[in-house]
């Protein structure tokens, strides 16, 4: 390899290793037997998304004869070659885990998948007029004349592929192709047995195919499906309304070219040559399964109650005891800031505070970012409640989040029925920061309440996400968060900013910065520490700037759940850096950054990765967390990942992740377990000192 290619892992490889070890959490015996299967569904649309996305644009790239290397020195073509290679081997290690070990043992539970040849008689009778009834009244064949008039296929969608043998005196192969319709039922209960038995629907349109073709004989029926390419912007500078231009985007989804074709094992060579030609797909772009397609539709069953044992127990999240239930959010904020660890500690007091500015008379003004949000978001709501009641509401929607953009184009449109000030995010960037600021008039005068995340707003992943939320009324934060959205409002760039940094236009400034203090200082010789946990680490003048830091005697401990392109562990290059990653039951998702600063312990939260896309292309905010009691408690969250024996895989200079084993007789560390159990724990000693303290009984006022 050519030396300047070689302090680098290729970003489409190391994340490709992130998604098998969340398939190793599928095939790991310790985890329980639903959550097993539920890892083997995320493995499967973290690859869908992948292909969509990553693959597509590779593709493209490819097709148009780019040979402009990366950082590692492959191309287009030969990044390819190699995801292609990695993806078949990571597929077949999913199919057969599910194969060999998940069904069966779902089986042994109570959960159990019929095969068509498994069915008794009257299952066969019952799934008979089911067919008859419903699925043929929905599914409709198409005939397929040629490849040149192959139908336009929805992208992820199951389909059935069907072969008719000539017809009398004819040697003309017929093909017909019918989609299985999103509205019918993947998994179909079969009645008279304890637990659950189904029958997935391609094995019921299978087994009663020659009904959907009277008079014909069927030599070949299979399952596949396809994925399109995603990868695709709108032009900015050329669409005069970014709301149409994105909807445009999506059409152009519906259409866009074939990036990989799933297909049953056993398909015949006639046939499966006849959907690549069709489809303009490759051998390496095929990928024949033993199993069923779409795995990831079984986080239905993966999500399903009445199995005890089979989950993990719930964590119930846990109310802040820096939140008196009794106060407002604007008492509690005013006396202290307050730190949240998600899932670990409740959403609600983020809720709440937006709730109750949306009826608090003395607000005037509420400013927020929306990138995701749930279906059913009380966020909305309460933004349309405070526009109805005068508030001067303003929200910047981020409509190019991607495969949330029809869901957010929704909302955008409601606010603005409700009165609400909507901006549609920044001209070629995405808005990604996590900002909420409340200005309520005050006896004090006028005072701005912040909520800042790690984060998106949204009530149920922060039940499933390892996010950070920081509630302060800092006035210094307050002006600069004022400043931030008169500059993503309006034409603006920021003024000169008091505490925060923001992307694009200086935030990779100041952690290269924060990064070269540690490392002069450790030259000088002070200790110097660096620790960091975030989702990807691809930017390679950070990933150079933590070079030269290991170099100078900096010790670097790196929590990177995703995509790692710097090499640790290379002796007189990177021998001081330490890089881990965790997967658990939980996403973990926060950005926490702590730099020792000759003992003065800078700690940092912020919304983005350290990712070209993050710095350059996205409006981020990097927020100091000044509070001493905030920044202790962040500072111990960074030392127990660091601490993880059980869920933690660390990083070898040859890319490759193995399970940090813990010291020979040290006690084992599960991170979020243990962060669960320390937020318990200080519920029970607030509900201890309460129970302990004094209280005396007052004699009532008496009237005079």
């Amino acid at each position: 390899m050519d030396a300047k290619y070689a302090n680098y892992i290729n970003r489409e490889l190391s994340w490709l290793e992130f998604n098998h070890r969340v398939l190793e959490e599928g095939m790991d015996p310790t985890v329980p037997l639903l959550e097993r299967l539920k890892f083997l569904a995320i493995t499967d649309s973290n690859l869908n998304e992948f292909f969509m996305v990553r693959v597509g644009g590779l593709r493209l790239l490819a097709d148009q004869g780019v040979v402009r290397r990366d950082a590692t020195g492959l191309s287009p073509a030969e990044q390819l070659e190699l995801i292609h290679r990695r993806t078949h081997r990571m597929v077949e290690d999913a199919q057969d885990i599910y194969l060999r070990e998940v069904e069966p043992r779902l089986a042994a539970t109570g959960v159990q998948r019929t095969r068509p040849n498994e069915l008794t008689d009257v299952q066969i009778r019952y799934l008979g007029q089911l067919f008859d009834q419903e699925t043929a009244a929905v599914v409709t064949p198409m005939a397929v004349r040629s490849v040149r008039q192959f139908p336009l296929l929805k992208g992820l969608a199951l389909h059935l592929a069907v072969r008719l043998r000539p017809q009398e005196g004819t040697r003309r192969t017929r093909i017909a192709v019918m989609p299985l319709g999103a509205v019918l039922d993947r998994f179909i209960t079969l009645p008279g047995r304890a637990g659950l038995q189904y029958v997935l629907l391609e094995d019921v349109v299978l087994l009663f195919i020659d009904r959907l073709f009277p008079g014909e004989r069927v030599a070949e029926s299979v399952v596949f499906r396809i994925t399109r390419n995603a990868d695709m912007s709108v032009e900015e500078d050329g669409v005069a309304d970014l709301l149409s231009g994105m909807q445009a985007v999506l059409n152009a989804r519906k259409s866009s070219g074939c990036v990989r074709l799933e297909i049953q094992r056993g398909v015949s060579r006639t046939m499966l040559s006849f959907l690549q030609r069709a489809l303009h797909v490759s051998e390496d772009e095929t990928y024949c399964l033993a199993g069923p397609l779409d795995l990831a539709a079984f986080m239905e069953l993966a999500t399903m109650e009445g199995f005890p044992g089979q989950k993990y127990p719930e964590w119930v999240p846990q109310a802040s005891p820096l939140v008196d239930p009794k106060s407002s959010m604007f008492d509690v904020l005013a006396r202290q800031d307050v730190l949240l660890s998600h899932p670990f500690d409740t959403f609600k007091p983020v809720l709440r505070l937006i709730d109750e500015a949306a009826d608090d008379p003395d607000v005037l003004a509420i400013k927020q970012t929306l990138y995701r949000t749930s279906r059913k978001s009380p966020v909305i709501e309460a933004l349309k409640r405070a526009a109805a009641n005068g508030k001067y509401v303003t929200v910047a929607v981020e409509l190019k989040a991607r495969f949330d953009e029809a869901r957010n184009i929704g909302w955008a449109k409601k606010l603005e029925e409700e009165g609400v000030q909507v901006i549609y995010g920044v001209k070629g960037l995405k808005t990604h920061s996590k900002i909420l600021v409340i200005v309520r008039r005050e006896s004090r005068g006028i005072v701005r309440y912040m909520h800042f995340g790690t984060g998106n707003y949204n009530e149920a992943t922060a039940r499933l996400y390892c996010d950070i939320s920081y509630l302060t009324s800092d006035a210094d934060l307050g002006a600069d968060a004022s400043s931030f959205f008169n500059a993503i409002c309006g034409f603006s760039a920021p003024q000169q900013l008091l505490k925060l940094a923001v992307a694009p236009i200086g935030l990779r400034e100041k952690i290269v910065e924060l990064i070269e203090d540690e490392t002069e200082r450790s030259r000088q010789g002070q200790e110097g520490t660096i620790r960091a946990k975030m989702n990807s680490l691809a930017d390679e003048t950070i990933i150079n700037a933590l070079y030269r830091a290991s170099q100078a005697g900096v010790q670097v401990f790196l929590n990177v759940r995703g995509i790692c392109c710097l090499r640790p562990g290379i002796a007189g290059l990177s021998e001081n850096i330490r890089v881990t990653s965790i997967v658990d039951r939980f996403l973990e998702h926060s950005r926490l950054f702590y730099f020792r600063h000759g003992g003065e312990e800078r700690v940092y939260i912020s919304s983005a990765d350290w990712m070209p896309r993050n710095l350059d292309r996205r409006v981020e905010l990097l927020v100091p967390i000044d509070d001493d009691a905030s920044r202790k408690e962040l500072i111990r969250v960074l030392g127990v990942y660091s601490a993880d024996t059980v869920k933690a895989r660390i990083l070898l200079p040859d890319g490759r992740y193995e399970r940090v084993q813990p010291d020979p007789g040290a006690a084992s560390v599960r991170s979020q377990q243990a962060l669960y159990t320390s937020s318990c724990e200080r519920i029970a000693h607030m509900q201890q000192a309460r129970r302990t303290a004094f209280e005396p009984h007052l004699p009532a006022d008496t009237q005079e």
